[in-house]
């Protein structure tokens, strides 16, 4: 490592002076430290950091961060800065170093300002960081608090038995150890971008349990695959008794919050695999990432000759919970037009040609938590990269140029891009509908403490924010054809002569109020919960 002179960055030169085996090289001057470090890294072949003050020192870098960036020569970078509340107040040695460098890094990193109590995301921090500068530079902006000069903090040992990056093809079966020596029980979870076919087959041949996403495409009547996973880890008790040693997350995370909370909570071994160096771990709890697609992931795995020992009694648990879920989901969400009867509906019933768009906020959620498990796979798509509910409806015409797609959004989503109903499907023609949850604003803040931290009206006003406008109006003055569904039979009536016909259907349907929503997701979790565990007792 690389360092120079300077007040701001004296925690991480001290700290580097007493982490052990790491070798220190004193620069006085940043520019020159930079090609500096350039050299030691084409010598070692290995990644060399670069730790420099604020301010000007910073900026003195930017000559070999091109060059390394232009060379692929692996350097990772790294700038004490003033924390936030100092910048653009005219605090000294201070400038803008906010993705300082721009394009010429492989990645920008800032952790925000380095205190007590953040030490369990350095080390997911550095992995990440390590991972990318493989092929160039990288950049570590790091904000730090006077005292300066304080101890050095102890950072957080790895997980037992593994590194905590591994990104080659080598290491994709490792973690389950040897067809012999298997590690026990195994928890797949399926995301967006999994083949169907072979993570079923893998699985009932390792005996392993699946949590297939709605967005993975995995056919869930299975054995080994669930759907209902997010109710059943809602209850504390099955949480606990389907605890698994190993955690495999396929693709993209779904969007669950009660599998992203019993992952961190059971502290298994977490394995990420995916096509991308980024890594889906705001919680810092993932051990490995293999940088492969789940499908190469999986046939290196059926590869390895012979097969972990199943671990029966596991996926059977499972499989009863699931089971139990949505028998009292079938019962409870056959009659009456609710968010989540919608959802299930939309899961279970559409054409399995016609793909279904979701939003994001509840609609993706309710799909999660009551979709029907089907026979077949069925193609769902959603915005669930920045996660928010930009663009759904021009997503759907999209999906439905030259052939069909259902989106199912709510009010909000649905008045936020409205205005790309003006080009409908476009020339080459196809057919959408759009299933709006018309719930009277954004449902998904009476879910959040906001509902009852901040008092009703203001509440109304800043969050819910009910629209000011109809919904069946806008579509129709865009040429839309429109239904008002008042019951399930009308949503399936409405749904399918739009999907009987050409260009865009836009399907209203009223469901109780965003307080009664909220209640019914409480009381179907509560029977459910209860279903399970009884399946489980007997």
């Amino acid at each position: 490592m690389v360092v120079c002179p300077g007040s701001r960055s004296t925690p991480l030169v001290l700290g580097a002076l007493a982490t052990k085996g790491l070798r220190l090289h004193v620069r006085l001057d940043e520019r020159s430290a930079g090609f500096f470090a350039i050299g030691r890294a084409l010598a070692t072949r290995r990644a060399v950091g670069v730790v420099v003050t604020s301010g000007t020192a910073a900026a003195e870098l930017t000559a070999s961060v091109v060059e390394a960036d232009l060379a692929g020569v692996p350097l990772v970078i790294v700038t004490a800065d003033r924390p936030p509340e100092l910048r653009g107040v005219g605090a000294p040695q201070t400038i803008d170093q906010v993705k300082l460098f721009g394009g010429s890094v492989r990645r920008y990193e800032d952790p925000g300002t380095i205190r007590p109590g953040t030490e369990r995301t350095w080390r997911p921090l550095a992995a990440r960081v390590l991972a990318a500068a493989r092929t160039g530079p990288v950049h570590l902006n790091v904000p730090l608090v006077e005292p300066l000069d304080a101890p050095a903090g102890e950072v957080p040992s790895g997980r037992p038995g593994s590194e905590p990056w591994r990104t080659t093809v080598d290491t994709a079966v490792g973690f389950v150890g040897e067809p012999s020596t298997p590690r026990g029980r195994v928890l797949v979870v399926a995301g967006r971008g999994t083949d169907d076919v072979t993570v079923r087959d893998l699985a009932a041949a390792r005996g392993w349990a699946v949590l297939a996403d709605p967005l993975s495409g995995v056919r869930c009547e299975h054995p080994n695959v669930v759907s209902s996973f997010d109710l059943v880890l809602r209850d504390p008790a099955l949480r606990t008794r389907l605890r698994p040693d190993v955690v495999v997350s396929l693709g993209g995370a779904p969007s669950s919050k009660a599998l992203a909370e019993s992952i961190e909570e059971w502290q298994a071994h977490v394995v990420e695999v995916g096509a991308s160096a980024s890594t889906n771990d705001p919680s810092g709890i993932v051990a490995e990432v293999v940088e492969m697609s789940p499908t190469q992931w999986v046939t290196a795995m059926r590869s390895v000759r012979g097969a972990a020992k199943p671990v029966d009694e596991y996926v059977r648990a499972w499989r009863l919970a699931d089971d139990a879920v949505q028998g009292e989901l079938e019962t409870a969400l056959s009659d009456g037009l609710t968010e989540p009867s919608l959802a299930r509906l939309a899961s279970r019933e559409l054409p399995i040609d016609v793909a279904l768009v979701v939003s994001s906020s509840m609609p993706m959620r309710d799909l999660e938590w009551f979709g029907a498990a089907t026979s077949e796979p069925r193609v769902v798509f959603a915005n669930r990269g920045a996660n928010g509910i930009d663009g759904v409806v021009s997503t759907a015409l999209g999906v439905a140029a030259g052939s069909r797609s259902v989106g199912l959004l709510g009010d909000l989503a649905f008045l936020h891009d409205a205005g790309a109903l003006a080009d409908g499907v476009g020339q080459h023609g196809g057919t959408c509908v759009l299933l709006v949850v018309d719930n009277d604003g954004g449902g998904i803040f009476s879910f959040l403490a906001q509902r009852t931290s901040v008092e009703t009206a203001a509440f109304e006003r800043l969050f819910a924010t009910p629209p000011t406008v109809d919904v069946a109006s806008v579509a129709a003055g865009y040429g839309a054809t429109v239904h008002a569904a008042k019951d399930l039979d009308g949503v399936r009536s409405a749904l399918a002569t739009g999907l009987a016909a050409d260009g865009v259907t836009v399907v209203v349907a009223r469901v109780p109020d965003r307080d009664a929503n909220v209640e019914l997701h409480r009381v179907l979790a509560g029977r459910v919960g209860a279903a399970a565990r009884a399946a489980l007792e007997r």
